[in-house]
């Protein structure tokens, strides 16, 4: 019958990484506070455990085997990992720290928002990767943040997930946009205007009756007309300067490219609660101190560019 092997606890851990360090049985009691008989009881326990003599007497002292050599790499690795777990997390060092960040938002937020969030990584974290995934109202973001392939989530909802944390980053108010030639541009948007004339829409959003603006519609029984759709919000001021159609949608959108394009604002003729946008995270982030950073720095960018909000809830 086979004798199972006695588990290997951090005790030992500790003395076989001390023993080939040191290479010796009584610099390594000395280290530890201990015995020398006691030290070398536990190199006889390792060496039952490893099935290896680990360390041989030499002409000058104490050697260790190609496996002791091999074993003190995985001795380090192992109390490495131990001490992470016993304490907590140490303050992220932005210059230095190699980490991947991996952030969800709409093609909407292109324009101003996202490129500054990217501008300040760059310059206080030199050496961090950042991601930018797309999202829609299809992405299943929550299980993406609870599986860890994405670290915070950008976007507007009438309501937010509940089962997430979430801090509120800045309001936009909704606004119409046409092309310079349109016939009303001049003249601005009736509510008469607005429920006929043909709208066009960011494809994710066109077959969602949950989507801010249709869902703020649905809500006082109303139902625009939404005759094309487009893949990017990049695409929309150009299709709106070669069409008759109108695009509704958050102020600072629409006033980038009125201030590049032929492109014309004009006010929402239906009163439409600002569009609030958020970023969320799951709660296996929530301590972690490089998550908590990259929030601090999207709030940052928020509250200085865009006139946002610090207000931070817990779902």
């Amino acid at each position: 019958m086979i004798r199972p092997k006695e588990p290997l606890d951090t005790y030992l851990l500790r003395v076989l990484q001390l023993l080939l360090t040191e290479q010796s049985v009584s610099r390594t009691a000395l280290q530890m506070g201990q015995s020398q008989p006691a030290i070398s009881n536990a190199l006889r326990r390792l060496r039952e455990i490893t099935g290896d003599q680990i360390l041989l007497r030499g002409k000058s002292g104490m050697v260790p085997t190609a496996r002791g050599t091999e074993l003190l790499h995985y001795a380090n690795e192992a109390l490495q990992a131990i001490e992470r777990i016993a304490n907590p997390p140490e303050d992220f060092d932005p210059q230095h720290s190699e980490r991947e960040f991996h952030v969800a938002a709409p093609d909407y937020l292109d324009t101003l928002f996202l490129p500054t969030i990217i501008e300040k990584l760059r310059t206080q974290a030199p050496h961090v990767k950042l991601y930018v995934h797309a999202i829609s109202h299809e992405s299943n973001y929550a299980a993406l943040l609870e599986e860890g392939q994405l670290d915070v989530v950008i976007g507007n909802w009438l309501e937010p997930p509940p089962q997430l944390y979430r801090s509120r980053l800045f309001d936009d108010e909704v606004v119409c946009m046409l092309g310079g030639h349109h016939p009303l541009a001049q003249k601005g948007i009736s509510m008469k205007h607005f429920l006929e004339l043909p709208h066009l829409a960011p494809t994710p959003y066109v077959s969602h009756r949950s989507n801010f603006i249709d869902g703020c519609l649905a809500e006082q029984g109303l139902r625009r007309r939404v005759q094309m759709a487009v893949p990017y919000f990049g695409l929309v001021p150009y299709v709106l300067m070669r069409t008759d159609m109108v695009f509704t949608t958050g102020r600072q959108f629409a006033q980038h490219y009125a201030k590049l394009l032929p492109i014309v604002v004009l006010d929402a003729p239906i009163a439409f609660p600002p569009m609030r946008f958020y970023q969320l995270w799951h709660r296996r982030t929530h301590k972690a101190p490089d998550a908590i950073w990259l929030r601090r720095c999207i709030t940052e960018v928020a509250t200085t560019l865009l006139g946002g909000h610090k207000t931070a809830t817990v779902a």
